[in-house]
C-alpha cells in the first residue's frame, strides 16, 4: 500500500481545526501550532519564510 502524502486544503483544514480548538480551550501552543500548520499549507513548499 502505498502512502499519499497530504494534499494542501487538507493541512490547511487541520491547521484550522487546531487553531479553532486551541481558542476555545484556551491553549496557545494549540492554537500557534494551527496557525503555523495553515501557513506552511499556504506557502510554497523549500521558499523558505513567507514575506507579506
Amino acid at each position: 500500500m502505498t502512502k499519499r502524502a497530504p494534499s494542501t486544503s487538507t493541512e490547511h483544514v487541520k491547521g484550522s481545526v487546531k487553531e479553532a480548538i486551541g481558542k476555545l480551550t484556551g491553549d496557545v501552543r494549540i492554537e500557534s501550532e494551527g496557525r503555523r500548520q495553515k501557513d506552511e499549507a499556504r506557502s510554497p513548499k523549500g521558499t523558505g519564510p513567507r514575506r507579506d
